[in-house]
């Protein structure tokens, strides 16, 4: 019972909305890690001081492309949410601190724009779950409770 109460989900479609703009930007930013990896992944890793960035490049980048694809299905959406989540929080402690300081707060908050709305459309996929139109609903039966 708590694995159905896990993907239960209320049946609003709007939340596909939600799910295809998270679950794109984790996916090509997962993908792009790969494909250039001195810009987005262990490159960049390595500029902002971050240990193993060779590693973590591939093993963020993988994560990215995995939870990117579980969203966008609406699959094990509340679990896939979690590691996006870490990661947004990560990436905004790790490079926009350091903004602020640079920038100032306007500044920061433009530089951010894309990253404050990952963190928070993985929180609200964190707490709502899949929707109407994802595995996850069909999984749990249509049951919401």
């Amino acid at each position: 019972m708590r694995f159905r109460s896990l993907l239960a989900t209320p049946p609003d479609p709007a939340i596909l909305l939600i799910r295809l703009a998270v679950g794109v930007v984790f996916l090509s930013e997962g993908i792009q890690k790969f494909l250039f990896p001195a810009e987005r992944g262990a490159g960049r890793f390595a500029k902002i001081g971050l240990p193993l960035p060779e590693f973590l490049g591939s093993f963020v980048g993988t994560f990215e492309i995995v939870c990117g694809l579980l969203v966008l299905l609406g699959l094990f959406t509340r679990l896939a949410s979690g590691p996006l989540l870490l990661i947004m929080l990560t990436a905004i402690a790790s490079t926009k601190v350091e903004l602020l300081a640079d920038k100032g707060f306007w500044g920061m908050l433009h530089d951010s724009r894309t990253d404050w709305a990952m963190l928070l459309g993985s929180a609200f996929l964190l707490i709502k779950g899949g929707g109407k139109w994802s595995v996850d609903e069909r999984l749990a039966g249509g049951r919401y409770d």
